[in-house]
């Protein structure tokens, strides 16, 4: 079926030759027109700062406060260690041997020695001197010898002052020593300690 062909009437003619004459053409030129940028807001000059004048601070906060300087040190000193151990033995017994009123029954010097040398040395006298039935000891350790610390691990003075206490609450030790603490002066001081043994069963 074929379309038939539209064909304007007298009336839409009339109509259409109305509107072009009052329409007016566009005239496209083939140059861009410039752009045109709007203008700069007329902002104010910045201004000098003021000057002001400092304030009268006082640079010596603290001045008067009590403080002193603390170890770096996290790990208490066997000294602190031994000190807030609980007490085991007679306290009256116990301030006598801390006073040096006690005289050693033994004694053994560990000084000089190696940790290889120096456990089973230790192991042998506490558990020979259990076996006697002696109740105080002394175990000299020594301060130990001050090396330079270089590194950034720092390492402690005394090894066998460290170790001894250790080992004196380790098995085989700890079923024959009831307290340990450090000699008095007289007896060596923080370069040996009190080895007070338990009663044989």
């Amino acid at each position: 079926m074929s379309r038939r062909k539209k064909t304007l009437s007298e009336e839409d003619k009339g109509l259409w030759n109305a509107v072009k004459k009052t329409a007016k053409p566009l005239h496209i030129s083939k140059t861009p027109a410039p752009l045109v940028l709007p203008e700069k807001p007329n902002l104010p000059k910045p201004t000098a700062p003021i000057a002001r004048e400092p304030f009268d601070f006082d640079l010596e906060i603290g001045k008067h406060a009590t403080t002193r300087m603390t170890s770096h040190d996290l790990a208490p000193s066997i000294s602190d260690r031994l000190a807030q151990a609980p007490l085991r033995m007679d306290r009256k017994k116990f301030g006598k041997m801390r006073k040096g009123n006690l005289a050693p029954e033994g004694r053994i010097d560990l000084h000089g020695m190696t940790i290889a040398q120096a456990h089973p040395a230790l192991t042998r006298f506490i558990l020979n001197s259990w076996a006697m039935d002696r109740r105080l000891v002394l175990v000299i350790t020594g301060k130990g010898k001050h090396r330079d610390d270089d590194g950034p691990i720092p390492v402690r003075k005394g090894v066998l002052k460290h170790q001894v206490p250790h080992w004196l609450h380790m098995a085989p030790l700890r079923d024959a020593v009831l307290q340990v603490s450090e000699a008095h002066l007289k007896h060596g001081g923080t370069g040996a300690y009190y080895v007070y043994l338990r009663r044989k069963k």
